[in-house]
């Protein structure tokens, strides 16, 4: 059987009250990760992980890899190895989400807002259309580069402001003085939903805005 395949099989998920549970995995997995289509795990005595989609995402798994290939070429993406019917096998990369440092009090700089700008410049580059970009998925390494992962739906067509509206905050709120050095994990999250759901608000409705038109683009 094949090695990947075995593991991503050894991954037992139970669902209680529609939300999946982890309820067992292989003695060489260490979860590192949890999302809202996958659980992530760190191979034993490796520098990759294997991202083990819920049964209802399943299809993601084939989605992902397909935008990974494409770009394995830009430095800002993890590499891919294989993949199969319900994971990926991708490298583990070591450092802080975004969400991290402001929960932990880490500096974010414009030197990281700018290289996440030319990475998804280059993403948009090859005909893809970064899209879902939030704090969670772009990770400051240890010698101050920038990762990003979670990239299943950069091939969606629709406009996403989410990248848009992030770096609007960084500048408007974020840089400023008083702006508090550590963020609760919790008014994160608040934020987030609220964020969501105002998106999902102007979907439904089809409210013309500003927010509906932007693109997923740098600022000029």
């Amino acid at each position: 059987m094949d090695f990947y395949k075995d593991l991503a099989d050894s991954v037992v998920i139970h669902y209680q009250n529609k939300k999946p549970l982890l309820m067992g995995h292989k003695e060489t997995l260490t979860l590192v990760g949890v999302g809202r289509s996958a659980f992530v795990f760190k191979i034993k005595n490796t520098d990759k992980v294997i991202k083990v989609y819920f049964p209802e995402f399943q299809h993601l798994a084939q989605e992902e890899a397909e935008v990974y290939q494409a770009v394995q070429d830009i430095d800002y993406f993890p590499s891919i190895y294989t993949s199969g019917l319900n994971y990926i096998v991708i490298d583990y990369i070591e450092g802080h989400t975004l969400f991290d440092c402001l929960t932990l009090g880490i500096q974010i700089s414009e030197k990281e807002i700018e290289e996440v700008d030319f990475a998804l410049s280059l993403a948009r580059n090859i005909g893809l259309n970064p899209s879902d970009i939030h704090l969670r998925n772009i990770i400051m390494t240890p010698k101050g580069g920038i990762k990003i992962i979670d990239i299943a739906r950069f091939r969606q067509t629709k406009p996403c402001p989410q990248w848009r509206d992030l770096r609007k905050a960084f500048y408007r709120f974020y840089r400023k003085p008083l702006f508090p050095k550590k963020v609760p994990a919790f008014l994160l999250n608040a934020i987030a939903v609220f964020y969501k759901k105002r998106l999902y608000k102007l979907d439904k409705d089809h409210t013309p805005s500003k927010l509906k038109k932007r693109k997923c683009r740098p600022l000029p």
